[in-house]
């Protein structure tokens, strides 16, 4: 508990201040450039994600192919995975760019995006998507740093990036008085920094994950390991962020205002589930060393403190953001029916938070044991597909916003349970292969 807790601690707060720095942009854009640039900026979240979350994945599989081979120390098979994943991550992000640059205005169009809005909501995402190049990078690295139990220096790195965020934002936006524009170029110049950092420090670190420049190639073996558990994980976040587009579409039909208050309400509640975010990576770190290690017996352990952890973390800043829930709403805008939207999803959302925990940490116990597509149908299943069911039944019968934001707590828990079964069987499977190895062992130890 105690090393699982101090590893996820830099990663919660690592978390927690991407979301403050987030938080500065809407702050920022709501107080100074209107409720209007506020619901553009928070049109776009559940597009960018469904366009960034596919290649994300596959930095899912870096950290466990990276923190199996860690685990069995295996340095030769790291340093290629190493150079293998920067490699993905800069095709990758001009991939992603060049895609979002031709398309980002008809997707937000078919996305029932607001008229007046649209302008808006198009300049944010372009300019924005010229930073991703530099994300992907940093995500990689990071994944890198955490699968060999290194939480800290990611952390150290967003925290310079961040502050710097912040500052260019009130210069572009309140200094300038520039809009969206202002807030979207403040993330690309510390989107920029953080890659800046991130390779610097892998290129000095000593040993297996040293990066060297003209070793940079993608390695076919390594590749074919790090897809095969990351991009199902990609595919798994794909189609979660398509099912919250639709949902996203549905509160556009409220208009503009309910816009305003779910992006600000989201940003709010996002301090919730980045903390949990923490402990999947925790998981994927811990189980996916104890793997190669072959310490089977530990993943239990493993299981019992992440499920600890969920429900612990649920209570307090579950409450915590209920409490303060108007407070922190009225930090984004002055709007009162904005505030009054807020807080009415706000506690919809946090009345059974518990099952986003469970749906969202539970895969990386299973990643890590090397299954990667349960996890991926049990979202399919349990979230997504039970969304359009949610929406195209419950939600066109009683089309009220208790009702959609309903969709959120009833399909979380769907998916969790598919989660934790999906886990058991895992775990199950690992059994087998262990009492198989034990055998293999003693027989060879007899014919000896």
């Amino acid at each position: 508990f105690s090393k699982m807790l101090v590893f996820a601690l830099p990663i919660m707060a690592m978390n927690i201040l991407q979301l403050l720095f987030n938080a500065a942009d809407m702050i920022v854009v709501g107080r100074y450039s209107g409720s209007e640039a506020l619901a553009a900026v928070g049109a776009t979240g559940s597009l960018i994600n469904l366009i960034v979350n596919l290649f994300m994945g596959l930095s899912v599989g870096t950290a466990v192919v990276t923190a199996q081979d860690y685990g069995a120390g295996k340095p030769e098979p790291i340093n290629r995975t190493v150079h293998t994943s920067i490699g993905i991550s800069i095709n990758s992000g001009v991939i992603v760019t060049v895609v979002d640059l031709i398309l980002c205005e008809p997707l937000l169009m078919v996305m029932g995006t607001p008229d007046d809005i649209l302008d808006l909501s198009v300049l944010y995402m372009r300019i924005y998507f010229l930073g991703l190049p530099a994300s992907m990078i940093y995500n990689f690295g990071a994944a890198i740093l955490r699968a060999i139990g290194d939480s800290r220096r990611p952390m150290y790195f967003l925290t310079i990036t961040g502050i710097i965020n912040v500052i260019f934002n009130m210069f572009f936006v309140i200094v300038l008085h520039m809009s969206v524009d202002g807030v979207a170029w403040a993330t690309v110049i510390s989107q920029y920094l953080a890659m800046i950092l991130i390779m610097f420090s892998l290129s000095r670190s000593v040993g297996a994950i040293r990066f060297k420049f003209h070793l940079l190639r993608i390695d076919g073996h390594k590749l074919k390991d790090i897809v095969k558990i990351g991009l199902p994980a990609g595919l798994q976040s794909l189609l979660f962020s398509i099912s919250i587009v639709l949902i996203q579409s549905a509160v556009k039909s409220f208009g503009s205002v309910m816009v305003a208050a779910s992006a600000a309400s989201s940003n709010v509640e996002g301090f919730v589930s980045t903390a949990m975010n923490a402990y999947y990576n925790a998981a994927i770190t811990f189980t996916g060393q104890s793997m190669g290690a072959k310490e089977y017996d530990q993943i239990d352990s493993i299981a019992k403190v992440c499920t600890i952890l969920i429900f612990t973390t649920w209570i307090l800043l579950g409450g915590a953001t209920l409490f303060f829930g108007r407070t922190l709403l009225g930090l984004y805008t002055s709007n009162p029916d904005v505030i009054e939207l807020g807080m009415l999803r706000m506690k919809v959302m946090m009345a059974a938070y518990f099952t986003c925990g469970t749906m969202n940490v539970f895969p990386g116990l299973t990643r890590a044991m090397g299954y990667s597509i349960l996890p991926m149908l049990s979202t399919l299943v349990g979230a997504c597909l039970m969304r359009i069911v949610w929406l195209a039944t419950i939600f066109r019968w009683y089309p009220t916003v208790v009702v959609l934001f309903m969709c959120y707590p009833v399909t979380w828990a769907l998916a969790g349970l598919g989660q934790v079964v999906s886990f058991f069987y895992a775990r199950g499977q690992i059994r087998k292969r262990a009492a198989l190895e034990a055998l293999e062992t003693e027989s060879i130890e007899v014919s000896l």
